[in-house]
């Protein structure tokens, strides 16, 4: 049994003015200029957790031969350049047809993919599969929760399975899954047929968080119906508001062994399950100077975090607002940290002048307008490092990545965490190669909407979504959609789904 896999993950942010280019897949995916598949990916990703890890381990499982080609990844930001796609596409193409035949392929995509020609680019990513490997070839595609899915994706691929958790804590899980199910249709054992349902909904991510009610309680009720006789699996997308697509927004499926009926009936169950949940998964925002006083009456020994989902690198800001840093500053709070705020100048600037230097900087607010202007003033280098980590976390356990130069800077009396790559902080690892113990602080503020929670969570005893201005905003009332679907709720006011 021979199982191609591979794809490209990419969460675009269409508000963002800040464009993604292949150098951006090439350096965030750290597969080499031409980012290598075979080797490279076993290497990478074998025992961890992420999708590719779960390919690897179900492949192991069922005895099938695994050939990654491609494992494309980058930051989120700006849509992606058109030549940048189609050329990551014609490199997965290439390596699959010098592997044809083969029984099934797994693509291991995001969802929320824009390019500059195609606003359903993981649509036209698995079109282009499908027309190499025909009709016969099964093709089973894993997908974000954020997942953008339009009806052209749901009909091109046989199955498709999301994230169940947010926090991704469950991707490993899901690559696992894909790969077994896609088996077990390779040896003629199931014959899947998926239901999809777009509904009239769209959501912001604070509350998409699977830790929260609702969504914890719904979440139960899914796997309850994926163990119901017949359904071989199914999703809930909860989609990724910041892009400005037709197709942006929630939706659902249900794949069930050969019986059309069924699925359409659980997915129709589903999504009214998700409908009738709509007013409880609108956000609820703290400005930082409520939380600032909230701390100060707290006993010494209790942390807080304060998540800055407005400038999350996660769903493509730019990392560098300075919003929270003034007003800690300004109150002159101790204990508090503001991570992982991106800067490389001045990132580079303390290298250069080394740990215990005084250097007068220019600290972020240096990407846009959106999410406050630089900090200017003097700061001493506390701690430096290469930047190099490897996630502790529930999160991408075992996963290499790195934050560039970074180092600790202590300014008006707040520690700040200054990296030279884009990265959301998700780990707790992040903030101690930079000489930072989260247990020791009083208030965390982190560039993160909700990941943060995976490994953060269990450490505080507070948390705070942020009211802060950015591009990743929580508050539909800062968009202004063109090419969203209309009515959508609660854009639009909708009695009926079903009445649109």
């Amino acid at each position: 049994m021979r199982i191609a896999s591979g794809g490209v993950q990419h969460e675009t942010n269409t508000f963002s003015q800040t464009p993604t280019t292949l150098a951006d897949f090439v350096r965030d995916s750290e597969c080499g200029p031409e980012l290598s598949g075979g080797n490279v990916i076993f290497d990478r990703y074998r025992g961890t957790g992420c999708i590719h890890g779960g390919y690897i381990a179900g492949a192991e499982a069922v005895g099938a031969e695994l050939l990654p080609l491609l494992s494309a990844r980058a930051q989120p930001a700006g849509v992606v350049e058109q030549e940048s796609f189609e050329t990551m596409l014609g490199w997965f193409l290439k390596r699959l047809e010098r592997v044809l035949p083969v029984d099934g392929v797994l693509l291991d995509l995001h969802g929320a993919m824009v390019a500059e020609e195609h606003e359903d680019a993981e649509g036209a990513f698995t079109a282009a599969v499908r027309k190499l490997v025909g009709l016969d070839v099964p093709v089973v595609v894993t997908l974000d929760l954020h997942a953008n899915i339009s009806p052209n994706l749901a009909s091109l691929a046989d199955v498709i399975i999301g994230f169940d958790t947010y926090p991704h804590v469950d991707m490993h899980e899901r690559g696992r899954e894909a790969t077994e199910l896609l088996a077990r249709m390779i040896r003629g054992e199931v014959h899947p047929v998926q239901a999809c349902r777009q509904l009239p909904l769209i959501t912001m991510p604070p509350m998409q968080c699977t830790l929260r009610e609702p969504m914890r309680t719904l979440i139960e009720r899914l796997h309850n119906l994926e163990s119901e006789s017949g359904v071989l699996t199914a999703t809930i997308s909860m989609g990724f508001p910041f892009a400005d697509i037709h197709d942006a927004g929630v939706s659902v499926l249900v794949a069930t062994d050969s019986d059309q009926a069924l699925a359409n009936a659980k997915a129709d169950e589903l999504a009214s399950w998700l409908w009738d949940l709509r007013d409880d998964l609108q956000p609820d925002l703290t400005p930082i100077e409520e939380v600032i006083e909230f701390v100060r009456g707290r006993p010494t020994g209790e942390l807080t975090i304060f998540a800055d989902g407005s400038d999350n690198p996660g769903g493509g800001a730019p990392c560098d607002g300075t919003v929270a840093l003034y007003a800690l500053i300004d109150a002159g709070l101790e204990g508090a940290v503001v991570g992982v705020l991106c800067d490389p100048q001045t990132a580079k600037q303390a290298h250069q002048a080394g740990v215990g230097a005084t250097i007068h900087v220019r600290l972020g607010g240096k990407t846009d307008d959106s999410h406050g202007t630089s900090v200017e003033g003097e700061a001493t280098v506390k701690a430096l490092c290469d930047g190099a980590f490897i996630h502790r976390g529930p999160m991408l356990q075992g996963v290499a990545d790195n934050l560039g130069p970074t180092t600790t800077l202590l300014i008006g009396g707040i520690e700040v965490v200054v990296s030279s790559q884009r990265r959301q902080c998700l780990d707790a690892e992040m903030l101690r190669i930079a000489g930072i113990e989260p247990t020791e602080r009083r208030l965390l503020v982190l560039k993160s909407a909700v990941h943060f929670r995976a490994d953060f969570g269990p450490l505080a005893a507070h948390v705070f979504d942020a009211d802060t201005p950015g591009i990743h905003r929580p508050d539909f009332s800062m968009f202004d959609y063109k090419r969203l679907r209309r009515p959508i709720y609660p854009l639009d006011r909708i009695i009926d789904p079903n009445d649109q």
